[in-house]
C-alpha cells in the first residue's frame, strides 16, 4: 500500500457533529498547511489533466477553497456559485431540495456561455443535492461539464444523482 499523502494525514473525523449520528469530515487543517494544500491542488489537477476546460466553477463556500487555487493552477477563470441574493446584477437561479425545505443557488448570467467547458468543484460529495443543482444551473448555459470533488462519501450515494462525468480524489465512508 502506498504512503498516505500529507493532506490525507491531516483529515479529521468528528463523530456526532453537528448532530448525533453524523461523522463530520474536517479537512480544514489541510487549508492551513501550505505543503498539504499544494499537494492537494496538484493531485486534483492531475485527476482531470486529460480534459480541457475554459472555466472552473466552485460551490460556496468550501468549494472556493479548492476551486480558486485549482483555477489558478489550470490557468483558468473562476465562477462562484453562491446562495441566492449574494451576487450583484442579473443572475440565473436554481432551486433544490434540502432535508427540510429548499434553497437556491445562483451564478451571474454572463459567467458561463455555450462554448465553455466547465469544471465544477466542491470539497465533498455526500448526497449530491447541491452539486446536482449546480449541474442544472451551469447546464442551462453549457452541456460540457465535469464534476470534481476532494472527498466522496461513497456510502451516501451522491454520485448516482450526477449526470455528468465526475471524479473524486479520495473516497471515504461516512460511517
Amino acid at each position: 500500500m502506498s504512503e498516505k499523502k500529507i493532506y490525507e494525514k491531516l483529515i479529521r473525523i468528528f463523530p456526532d457533529y453537528p448532530k448525533k449520528g453524523i461523522n463530520f469530515i474536517d479537512w480544514m487543517p489541510v487549508v492551513g498547511n501550505r505543503e498539504a494544500m499544494r499537494e492537494l491542488i496538484n493531485d486534483m489537477a492531475e485527476l482531470v489533466s486529460e480534459r480541457k476546460f475554459t472555466k472552473v466553477a466552485g460551490l460556496e463556500t468550501r468549494g472556493y477553497l479548492v476551486g480558486i487555487p485549482l483555477a489558478e493552477k489550470l490557468g483558468l477563470g473562476f465562477v462562484p456559485i453562491r446562495k441566492k441574493g449574494k451576487l450583484p446584477g442579473p443572475c440565473l437561479s436554481q432551486e433544490y431540495d434540502l432535508e427540510y425545505g429548499t434553497d437556491v443557488i445562483e451564478i451571474q448570467v454572463d459567467a458561463v456561455c455555450a462554448d465553455d467547458k466547465v469544471l465544477i468543484v466542491d470539497d465533498l460529495l455526500a448526497t449530491g443535492g447541491t452539486v446536482e443543482a449546480a449541474n442544472k444551473l451551469i447546464g442551462r448555459r453549457t452541456k460540457d461539464i465535469v464534476d470534481l470533488f476532494f472527498i466522496e462519501l461513497e456510502d451516501l450515494g451522491g454520485i448516482k444523482h450526477l449526470q455528468y462525468p465526475s471524479f473524486s480524489l479520495l473516497k471515504m465512508k461516512e460511517k
